[in-house]
């Protein structure tokens, strides 16, 4: 029988590639009520809608890198994660008053964080929470990192 991680090459090298089998992060996959309704505000967020197959299943391609970002309506009711997603941008300002203009709603505005980020909040329509943040070169390396 095969290994259904081989066959499909689920664990791929990340960065450096004298590493193998090492697990990179593909896709999150967040679970909505009404697929229309979340496509219009994940689009308004900035991300490009790829693939759209039927009213419980979307995916989009992140502005930046080849990461993806899922819809999922599932078949039961939702239920709270207590999931956040993080969005990084170069300008959270910026970016923060895009979405209001937009008439995005903003939970927190943006603030410096303690841990050396700079971050707003929000949650998408069906309350999945949402921040938008920079980080900079703290986000792999912060001055606690372990060495």
């Amino acid at each position: 029988m095969v290994n259904p991680l081989q066959a499909h090459n689920s664990f791929a090298p990340c960065g450096n590639n004298n590493h193998t089998n090492l697990v990179n992060l593909n896709q999150v996959t967040v679970t909505v009520s009404d697929i229309h309704r979340s496509i219009h505000f994940y689009q308004l967020l900035g991300l490009r809608l790829i693939v759209h197959t039927h009213d419980k299943y979307a995916r989009f391609l992140c502005p930046s890198g080849d990461s993806t970002f899922s819809l999922h309506v599932p078949d039961s009711p939702l239920t709270p994660t207590g999931t956040s997603i993080y969005f990084e941008v170069d300008d959270v300002d910026t970016k923060i008053n895009e979405f209001i203009k937009k008439g995005i709603s903003i939970d927190h505005m943006p603030e410096d964080k303690p841990w050396l980020w700079r971050e707003s909040e929000l949650h998408d329509p069906d309350g999945n929470h949402i921040i938008i943040y920079h980080a900079g070169v703290n986000r792999i390396d912060p001055p606690w990192r372990l060495k």
